[in-house]
């Protein structure tokens, strides 16, 4: 039987969609609700279902930005054979990615076990959603916003970079969280930071779920719930990501602040008092 059902995999899905890329950690919420369907959120192929519908909403960035993506992809190769297009900025970028995608990995392979184990509690994610918070609004007044996506540098990609590594080891504070966070201190716009974390995302978050995919199938889950969770946070992950770069464009950060508030002090009350189990 799987440890999963398809109704519980359409929930998962939706949950993934909604919140990968908005500030609210998808990690906490997902683990928040497979908690209250009473899913074990430390199972091993649960971690593994939670990793591959990533893919879905990663496919729904790629889609989303394929002209952007393909403008720097092609840049890239073209400055691989053509010494003379290596100054283009879209060829230098995406170095950046690759390399600031390294450290995430490195961490990732290396705590593991600590990342599946102890650190998925959600006592651990209750304390990171308002914690994350505290950050997310102090970046946000710091930064000048001055900055736009033409501007942004190595320095930039690789510190906004390795900051996914906070969200990596902390579920709850959230990567995207993390990532436009340290670009704000940078002096980044919102849309500007918003798009890189994007990007830096797409290497990350797919190679997360092609990893664990051999766990999702080998320790539990269907096929079937894999792929309607991956459908789903596809569809979702699409309308999320245009509804947020519209919002960034006119609005701060203070309200993702205020709800991942909430939600941390409602975790912390639901576990408090005995109705979801850590």
């Amino acid at each position: 039987m799987s440890a999963i059902s398809v109704g519980q995999a359409v929930v998962l899905g939706v949950v993934e969609g909604v919140t990968e890329f908005l500030p609210v950690s998808s990690t906490g919420h997902l683990k928040i609700a497979e908690g209250l369907m009473h899913i074990p959120v430390d199972d091993k192929s649960v971690v593994g279902f939670s990793a591959v519908i990533q893919v879905g909403a990663i496919a729904a960035v790629l889609v989303y930005f394929f002209k952007d993506i393909k403008r720097i992809i092609t840049a890239w190769f073209t400055g691989l054979v053509r010494p003379q297009e290596r100054y283009h900025h879209d060829y230098k970028f995406a170095w950046w990615v690759i390399a600031a995608t390294i450290p995430i990995v490195v961490v990732g392979l290396a705590a593991k076990p600590l990342i599946d184990g102890p650190l998925a509690s959600l006592w651990v994610v209750a304390g990171s959603l308002i914690g994350g918070s505290v950050v997310m609004w102090c970046a946000d007044q710091m930064g000048r916003h001055k900055r736009g996506e033409d501007d942004t540098s190595f320095k930039d990609a690789m510190l906004v970079g390795c900051s996914q590594i906070l969200a990596l080891l902390f579920p709850g504070f959230s990567r995207s969280g993390a990532t436009m966070s340290t670009a704000l201190i940078l002096d980044l716009d919102r849309v500007a930071a918003t798009r890189l974390s994007f990007f830096l995302g797409i290497p990350a978050l797919t190679g997360a779920g092609i990893y664990e995919l051999k766990d999702a199938l080998g320790a539990g889950v269907g096929a079937a719930p894999l792929a309607v969770g991956t459908g789903v946070s596809f569809v979702v992950a699409y309308a999320s990501i245009a509804w947020l770069l519209k919002f960034v464009a006119k609005h701060s950060f203070n309200a993702f602040v205020i709800y991942r508030i909430i939600i941390g002090a409602l975790l912390f009350g639901l576990l408090g008092t005995g109705v979801l189990s850590s």
